[in-house]
Formats: structure tokens, sequence, C-alpha cells
């Protein structure tokens, strides 16, 4: 027993790509900007969608979740990764681990409702212009995110308990840059086919599920967009929703090659490299292809830095 409590007392050893020291030197740079660029962005969101009051609109409100979940996210990893690129230790405490392990199972729930959420937003919208304020009332826009909150957040807390309570057997080092289920059960000393199954389960009910719902909203949406007169607005709303669909495969697609295989068959390298597109890249994404490519964003950072102007010259 005093052998298999050794990981929790002592934490574990994440070993990245310390194989590679050169690749972790360029990674290191790319992982800082990208990191950079996707604070900027994430965060320039949330505050437009709350200073604007054009931008108080059921879409903003999912948006700067969005925003606000991936600000969460990448924060949970991406510290902690440039620090043991750059360090010798590569070390994370248990404590920090399963910080780790919690936030980001959580925070990869509520993206996967999250997302089917604004996919039927996006539906109402189109396809039920008329009624849209009727359908998205904003007593329903706000139990729908509370509920991808909860939702999210309640699956972490038993998938986090059931990783973290298997015995590790003394075994502390991860082949990986952060605490995830898949990589934790390959420390586990005892048979995991139960941890495997319920993770499979579950990975479908959040990836499965909303996907085929995502998918069953754009298509009422192609659909009615080919039923418009205007060529140009079909071009419009085919470049939108063709962005959106764009993050949705590469969102989902990545999560799917992560969790909806078994653990025993997964190739670290490539399952690290999926890990750090999906932590780093698709909260970089989201900002440049759902937002800050509107007018109405635009429109509402021009008016916030036009206002700000003219203060500083009357003062």
């Amino acid at each position: 027993m005093e052998r298999a409590n050794h990981s929790s007392l002592s934490g574990f050893i994440l070993l990245g790509f310390s194989s590679r020291p050169q690749l972790e030197a360029v990674l290191f740079l790319v992982i800082l900007a990208c990191y950079f660029l996707s604070l900027l962005g994430n965060s320039t969101i949330i505050f437009l969608s709350l200073v604007d009051p054009r931008l108080h609109t059921p879409m903003y409100l999912f948006l700067s979740n969005l925003s606000f979940m991936d600000l969460c996210l990448t924060t949970c990893t991406v510290p902690q990764t440039l620090v043991n690129f750059r360090g010798r230790g590569k070390t994370i405490s248990y404590g920090g681990c399963v910080a780790q392990l919690f936030i980001a199972l959580g925070l990869g729930g509520v993206e996967c409702v999250l997302l089917s959420v604004m996919a039927y937003d996006r539906y109402a919208a189109v396809c039920r212009p008329l009624h849209y304020m009727v359908v998205m009332h904003p007593q329903l826009c706000l139990r729908l995110v509370v509920t991808a909150w909860m939702t999210g957040f309640s699956n972490s807390v038993v998938q986090t308990a059931m990783t973290m309570t298997l015995p590790l057997c003394g075994k502390n080092q991860l082949d990986h840059f952060f605490c995830e289920v898949p990589v934790m059960l390959k420390l586990a000393c005892t048979d995991t086919s139960i941890n495997e199954a319920e993770l499979f389960a579950v990975s479908v009910f959040f990836l499965v599920v909303p996907l085929s719902l995502i998918l069953v909203s754009y298509g009422h949406i192609a659909h009615a967009v080919l039923k418009m007169k205007s060529a140009q607005g079909r071009r419009k709303a085919f470049g939108t929703c063709g962005s959106h669909l764009l993050v949705v495969v590469i969102f989902f697609g990545t999560l799917i090659s992560m969790y909806l295989q078994p653990p025993s068959s997964y190739s670290q390298d490539v399952n690290k490299s999926i890990a750090l597109f999906y932590t780093l890249v698709t909260p970089l994404l989201n900002p440049l292809i759902y937002t800050l490519r509107n007018k109405e964003v635009k429109g509402a950072l021009k008016r916030l830095v036009v206002g700000r102007a003219m203060d500083s010259r009357e003062s």
C-alpha cells in the first residue's frame, strides 16, 4: 500500500517531448505566441459582449461563454506546459494533476454541449427568423448555458474520481504534457476495462450525440439557405456556416480520435500532437472564425476605439 500511494504523495513527471529537446524549444515559442493571441482574442470578445448593448443577444451570450471556456482551458494546461518545456524537473504536484484533469474534462464537456446549443441558435435565427426572439428568449438561453456547464462538470467529477482512485503502484511518469484520462489509465496496475468502457460510453454521449445534433441543425440551415433568392445572401450564409462547421469538425474530430478508441491502441506521439492541437489551436480559431470576422463585432470594436479616442481628446 505504501508503494501504491507513492505517486499520490510525490506528484507526477510530465515527459512531454523530452526525448526531442530541439522540438520542445521550437514548441515553446509557438505555444507562447498562440497562447498570447488566444488570450487577446477571447478576452476581446468577452469584453465587447459585456460593454456593447448591441451585442446583448443570445448568440453573443453563447459566444462569450465559449470564449471564457477557451480562456480557462488554455490557462489550465498551457502555463504548466511552458514551464516544463523550459525547466528540467517537468513535474506537477498530485493536487495540480487532479485540478488539471478535472478542469480540462469539465471544460471539454461544456464545449461539446455549448457548440450544439449554438448550432440550434443559428437554426432558429436562419430557419425561424420571425419567431427567433420568442424561441430564444433570455430565460431559455440562461438555462441552456447553465445546463452546459453543469453537465460538463458533473461528468468531470465522476471521471476524475474514477481515474484518480486507481492504484498506480509507484508509477509517476506521464508520457504527455498534461494530465489526461487515457494517459492516467496507462499508469494503473489493475484491470481498467470498466474505466475504458465507461469512458467510451461518456465519450459517445458528449461527442457523437452533440455532433449529430449539430449536423442536423446545419442540414436544416443549408436547406433554408438554398431557398434564398439572393445569390449573394446564399454565398454569405454558406461562408458563415462553412466556417462554423470547420471549427466543429476540428474540435470534435480531435476529441473523437482521442477518446473513442481504447487507450491500449494509442500512439503517444500522435495523441500528444492531437491534444496539443485541441488545447491550443482550437481556442485560437474560435474567436477568429466565430466572431472577430463578424460585422457586429467589428462595429463594436470600432465604436469602442472611437469612443476612447474622443474621450482622450476632450480630456
